[in-house]
């Protein structure tokens, strides 16, 4: 991802949740995936899925039951 996309990807993801805190950052090393943070939190990833010439995202967050609590 370069970084015309991770900006699109993060304006999507602030709309799409309603929260302008969310920040999506390149990692390091991976061209494939980015980090997403709530302010300085990291929530999960965002992965490419170039599958059959057709480029999705998928993003991933884990959820610890310690958390719940």
């Amino acid at each position: 991802m370069d970084v015309q996309e991770i900006r699109k990807l993060e304006s999507y993801i602030r709309r799409l949740f309603g929260n302008a805190r969310l920040r999506v950052v390149p990692r390091a090393k991976k061209d494939d995936s980015a980090e997403v943070y709530i302010g300085e939190e990291f929530i999960g990833l965002l992965f490419v899925d170039d599958e059959e010439d057709e480029r999705s995202y998928n993003f991933q967050m884990a959820i610890l039951a310690a958390d719940l609590d």
